[in-house]
Order: structure tokens, then C-alpha cells, then sequence
């Protein structure tokens, strides 16, 4: 049993039905206790301010860390907001609260702003809770922390049957969470993954600091925190699945004016776009530049279920394409900043390919003597701006001066440095 099982099974948990386990703890590795039923029940869904009032002066006066998640409706509405937001906290119990009826939490945020919040893959709910209102400046994140300890298996579900000795029932990870209203087996498994997030933090934070990682997470969460909004993605259009097939500029507008029909349907009707047009159909048609709504019911995707108005408005989105000027027309690939991808190294400076590959080996023989993803050490795309232009003297002061501007936090610059510095130094000698 780890350190991390240790303190699970220290800790006051509940199993099925909501009773505490004969050993107050986790069960032995090898036989989990499934967790069926949250320790009180299925809180009731706040869907109104009275009852959002409630649970902010609920939680407000809790003690601890909060347990945070939120559900969104991927693949069936557009966007990524949240349609269901789960809590958790120490002296609060669990709420379940509908930003839908309620998509003002600010007061809940400011509430909990100084409180550390606790989620898995934070990066992932961050963007629709700011959308609510809701903003941590202090967080553990699960998932994080479970990749700098070195567990194989990250997801929740993994994390908890490892590290706690708990099943959590994963079957309705995927439904369409805009449904109203939410049925119970979904609201029962919206509580129970929060309902030990705190103790796997507890868990977790006692195996980082048997590692000597404690102070690494500590850093990687506050930077999470202090993060700001990602920028919109420039030509969205241009990670259509099925890209490579299109290498021509008057194709490539087709995917472009296809696509942004297709957004701009899909945010009006709320639904993800995915659902309006397949990025199949959009491909198809930019290889096919047909000529008219005949020739593009035949193609795959536009077929007979389709009424002819939406045939005429696709066929609308290709005859603008083939319309435009060559000037208007987009650029085959799109503009990269920083290096060129890795591949083309050798044909443009061999010397930068052969400090790259000397610098992924040293790093990766680094990762592995610490236990943890690569990535997670220090970025690839740290790594290869790096070795495509190094400092003009290859020092530790150099390297780690890079290694900031570049956005390394200082235990990735300090273990990162030295490793560095002797591949760079061995290309340049």
C-alpha cells in the first residue's frame, strides 16, 4: 500500500448505501468498494436565487478546501458552457447547482476566493465556471498532481479505485448534460465525483511530499490560477478533420466558407456543429467543387435527407468560395510561431536537428529517473524553441533566462537547466 492508500484509509470515507467501511478506510488493493450512493443522498438541484442564497451562505461558512467540477454538453449543444455545477465542502455537504436557471455564481465565487478549490483536469472547467462567474485563486488539481507523483492512470475514475480503493461509476460521462430535467442516475453520479475529490487531494498531497514534488504542484497550480483566458484560436476552420486531403487555395476557401456556414447555424440552433454538417461532408465538397445543389446531393453527407434549402445554403457557402478573387483566397498552411515543425530540422539546420535530439534524449532520461510525462517536466515546445535558437553563449544563466521567457516555472528551470546545458554544450562543441 502507498502513502497516498495510507492516508485514504485514514480518513472518515463512505462506501454503498452511505455507510462507513468496517476499517474507516479505503478497502485492500485488488478489491474496491463500489461507491453507489453520495453519504447524504442526492442533494436537490438549485435552480432558483432563493435557493442559490442558500448554498452560498452554506458553503461560505464551510471549512476546507471545495470540491469543484462542472458538466458540460460536448458533442450535443455549441460551445462548452456549463450545465451542471457540483460542490462539495466540509461542513456545506454537496450542492448541485443549474447554471442554466442560474447563470450568475459570482456571489458563490467570490464566497469561496479564498478558499482552495479542488478539481481534476482543471483546465478543462475553468473556461464555462469563469463564464458563471466563478474563479479560483488558489486550486489542487487532481489530475495534475497524479501525473507529477507518476500514476500511470490519471482519470478520476483511476485515481480514486488506485488511490482510495473506490469504484465511481463512469457510465453517464457522455450524455447530453442540457437535458432538463436531469434524471436521477445522472445527478447521483454528478455528486459522487465530488465526493471524495477532497480526500484524493488529501491523499495525493501526502504522496507529492513523500516524493519531494509538493512545491513543483504548488507551482504548476498557481500558474493554472493566475492563467489568463485563452485567445480565440486564429482560423478555427483550419483543424477540420480531413485537412490533409486539401491542398488547393480554392478548396481550402470551400472549408472555410463551409465551416463558418456551419458555425454560425449551429451557434443560432445551440447545437454542436458537428450535428448541422460533418467535417466529412465539408471536406468532401472542397475535393469535389461541385456545380451545382445536384451534383452536391450526390456527394457523402449531403444525401437524400437532405431537405433542398439546406442544400441550397451549403451550395450558397461553396459558389462564394469559387467566386472569390486568388487573392482572396487563403494560404496553403497556415503561419507558425517559432520553429518550423521538427521534421523539416535536418533540410533547414541539420546542427539545430542534432541539438533537438540530444536535448529530447537528455530530458526524457530525466523524466523517467523523476517519474513523470515528459511533457510535464517541460513542455516539448519549450524544449524545441530552445534548441532552434539557443543563447548565443550556452551557460546555466543562459539557459535558464530562456527557459523563463519561455514560461518554465523555477523547478522546471532548475532541473531543466543542467540537462540543457550539457546537450546544447556537446552539439556546440
Amino acid at each position: 500500500m502507498t502513502d497516498a492508500q495510507e492516508t485514504a484509509a485514514a480518513s472518515s470515507l463512505r462506501t454503498t448505501g452511505g455507510a462507513p467501511p468496517d476499517d474507516g478506510g479505503s478497502t485492500a488493493p485488488g478489491a474496491p468498494t463500489p461507491l453507489l450512493e453520495p453519504r447524504e443522498g442526492i442533494p436537490p438541484v438549485i435552480a432558483d436565487e432563493a435557493g442559490l442564497a442558500e448554498v452560498v451562505a452554506a458553503f461560505a461558512a464551510g471549512t476546507g478546501p471545495v470540491a469543484v467540477d462542472a458538466e458540460r454538453a460536448s458533442g450535443y449543444r455549441y460551445g462548452q458552457r456549463a450545465y451542471l455545477v457540483q460542490l462539495r465542502r466540509e461542513g456545506a455537504g454537496t450542492a448541485l447547482i443549474d447554471p442554466v436557471a442560474c447563470p450568475d455564481l459570482s456571489a458563490l465565487g467570490a464566497a469561496l476566493r479564498d478558499t482552495e478549490w479542488v478539481l481534476h483536469a482543471a483546465t478543462q472547467d475553468l473556461p464555462c465556471l469563469r463564464e458563471i462567474g466563478m474563479v479560483p485563486t488558489r486550486l489542487f488539481d487532481t489530475e495534475l498532481a497524479g501525473r507529477l507523483a507518476g500514476f500511470p492512470r490519471v482519470g478520476l475514475g483511476a485515481m480514486v479505485e488506485g488511490v482510495l480503493g473506490y469504484v465511481l461509476e463512469k457510465g453517464h460521462s457522455a450524455v447530453d448534460w442540457s437535458t432538463r430535467p436531469l434524471p436521477e442516475p445522472w445527478l447521483r453520479y454528478a455528486a459522487l465525483d465530488v465526493e471524495l475529490l477532497v480526500d484524493l487531494r488529501d491523499a495525493l498531497e501526502k504522496e507529492l511530499d513523500r516524493q519531494g514534488k509538493l512545491e513543483w504542484a504548488h507551482q504548476e497550480f498557481a500558474a493554472i490560477a493566475a492563467a489568463p483566458p485563452a485567445e480565440p484560436r486564429k482560423d478555427p476552420w483550419r483543424r477540420t478533420s480531413g485537412m490533409h486531403k486539401v491542398r488547393r487555395r480554392r478548396q481550402l476557401a470551400v472549408v472555410r466558407e463551409l465551416w463558418e456556414a456551419r458555425d454560425r447555424i449551429a451557434q443560432r440552433r445551440d447545437v454542436s456543429p458537428g450535428k448541422v454538417l460533418s467535417d466529412a461532408a465539408i471536406v468532401e465538397a472542397a475535393l469535389a467543387l461541385p456545380a451545382n445543389v445536384h451534383a452536391l446531393a450526390a456527394l457523402s453527407g449531403f444525401g437524400h435527407r437532405m431537405g433542398r434549402r439546406q442544400l441550397e445554403q451549403w451550395q450558397a457557402a461553396v459558389d462564394r468560395a469559387k467566386a472569390l478573387p486568388e487573392a482572396q483566397l487563403p494560404q496553403q498552411g497556415q503561419a507558425v510561431a517559432g520553429p518550423p515543425p521538427p521534421r523539416a530540422w535536418a533540410d533547414k539546420d541539420p546542427a539545430a536537428a542534432a541539438r533537438l535530439s540530444a536535448a529530447r534524449t537528455a530530458v526524457s532520461a530525466l523524466a523517467e529517473e523523476l517519474s513523470m510525462p515528459q511533457e510535464n517536466l517541460i513542455t516539448p515546445d519549450t524544449v524545441r524553441r530552445v534548441c532552434w535558437e539557443p543563447p548565443q553563449g550556452v551557460t546555466a544563466d543562459s539557459v535558464a533566462e530562456a527557459l523563463v521567457s519561455h514560461g518554465a516555472r523555477p523547478w522546471q528551470v532548475e532541473l531543466v537547466t543542467p540537462v540543457l546545458v550539457t546537450a546544447l554544450s556537446a552539439q556546440a562543441a
